[in-house]
């Protein structure tokens, strides 16, 4: 098993519907493709063929999708530039870095489903990501995963306020305390 894309820096986070791209690996002209088509809102979701040999994406191509409105990007690949993309404020997750470019040739897929880390992404999903994961929901999944989620935080904030006026974890949660000293 492969490791998933992780953010090339701290405190990176996206969400949006994908625009899914298929690159051929070594490739990056469907990325460039991608770009010039983005209606903004976007995340690009890149399948590259989980290589790590070359960098399709970098500085100059972070600084293209903000300017047309892309809010982020994850794939299955490496990426360049790490440092400037993040100067940028531009979200990427990846699965490596590595400075070798691209070839221009190969137009690859916009708009197809992808599979990234071993997940099916189609275009229109909603794609968020932080620190901690990389999510993906049917958009007509979404309004039961946002009350959810709603409705889970505020239940980990009373947990939280209860932790705060001294109770433990295992009071608040009902467990046994058999083992406690």
């Amino acid at each position: 098993m492969t490791a998933p894309p992780r953010p090339i820096a701290p405190g990176m986070a996206l969400a949006g519907p994908a625009l899914t791209v298929r690159c051929q690996p070594g490739d990056n002209l469907a990325l460039h493709r991608a770009i010039a088509m983005a209606k903004g809102g976007e995340v690009l979701v890149v399948d590259y063929g989980g290589s790590v040999d070359s960098g399709p994406f970098g500085e100059i191509m972070a600084l293209a999708c903000q300017l047309r409105g892309i809010v982020g990007m994850v794939i299955d690949g490496s990426v360049r530039d790490s440092e400037q993309i993040a100067a940028l404020r531009f979200p990427v997750f990846a699965k490596g870095l590595n400075i070798r470019g691209t070839t221009k040739r190969d137009r690859g897929q916009i708009g197809v489903p992808v599979t990234i880390g071993g997940v099916r992404v189609s275009p229109g999903d909603i794609v968020l990501a932080d620190a901690d994961a990389i999510v993906t929901l049917a958009p007509d999944d979404l309004a039961a995963a946002l009350a959810a989620s709603k409705a889970r935080a505020t239940r980990e904030a009373v947990t939280m306020e209860r932790l705060r006026q001294g109770e433990t974890t295992l009071a608040i949660l009902g467990l046994t305390d058999g083992d406690a000293p």
